[in-house]
């Protein structure tokens, strides 16, 4: 279903969603937020929220909120940005936050600033981002990044493949989950409206609370499907931009 709004009035539209919506969040979540925040302080390393550099509209960097859930010094051990399964990085209570994901709660403020809206292509590290196709970037980059999106919804089993153990994680990452990850981030650019934001947010809140369904694979049709070869990933990987129309004629 396409929407019947011009692109700018849908983009105006959205953000005024946008600020209303995540200042409601921020009003509803300030009683968990204060008891969390005394809880990090006190245990950890003492941190609260954790910033980090990612990608966001136009190619610009932002600092993306979380509580913080992991070492301070993350980013320079390990497996870098790249979080895995049962990573040894995360501390204990930051265990928790990230299984319930109310680590990522604080991105309302993300929103309410304009860095990111409720529905858009999640937020990569410049790592990660490289690991897209020139097209892809150029696509990811003209949409405000969202606290969810398609690709929230539909690919959730990334911890799983990168802990598969059969290489590494960066070439999992650059050769499997990028190019589905792109393919998907194209569908969205070519069918965003009103009505595919309302149901992407629903299908998330139903994620949350039924991990594991496959709801989205009945309510929408014509998504990319992992596999499918053409160039839509890290170069020469993915799905193409007329194969990804082509698949993506028909939803709901």
């Amino acid at each position: 279903m396409e929407t019947n709004l011009p692109r700018p009035v849908y983009g105006f539209a959205k953000r005024v969603a946008d600020v209303l919506i995540s200042s409601a969040a921020l009003l509803l979540l300030l009683p968990l937020f204060l008891p969390l925040a005394l809880l990090l302080r006190l245990t950890g390393e003492g941190e609260v929220l954790y910033l980090q550099d990612r990608v966001g509209f136009g190619g610009r960097t932002f600092k993306l909120m979380k509580f913080a859930t992991m070492l301070k010094n993350s980013p320079n051990i390990g497996t870098r940005t790249i979080t895995t399964r049962n990573d040894p990085r995360v501390l204990p209570f930051g265990r928790c936050l990230r299984k319930t994901k109310i680590n990522e709660l604080p991105q309302i403020l993300n929103v309410l600033k304009g860095d990111m809206s409720i529905v858009g292509p999640r937020p990569l590290t410049r790592e990660t981002f490289s690991m897209y196709s020139e097209e892809v970037r150029r696509v990811v980059a003209r949409n405000v990044p969202g606290l969810t999106g398609i690709g929230s919804v539909v690919f959730r089993d990334e911890e799983a493949l990168l802990n598969a153990g059969r290489r590494s994680v960066h070439d999992v990452m650059r050769t499997e989950i990028a190019p589905f990850k792109g393919a998907l981030e194209m569908w969205y650019d070519r069918r965003k409206s009103p009505f595919v934001d309302i149901a992407i947010t629903a299908l998330t809140m139903l994620a949350i609370l039924w991990p594991g369904n496959q709801m989205h694979n009945r309510v929408i049709r014509g998504l990319p499907r992992r596999g499918v070869p053409a160039h839509c990933g890290s170069p020469g990987v993915g799905v193409g931009p007329d194969e990804l129309a082509a698949q993506a004629r028909t939803m709901f």
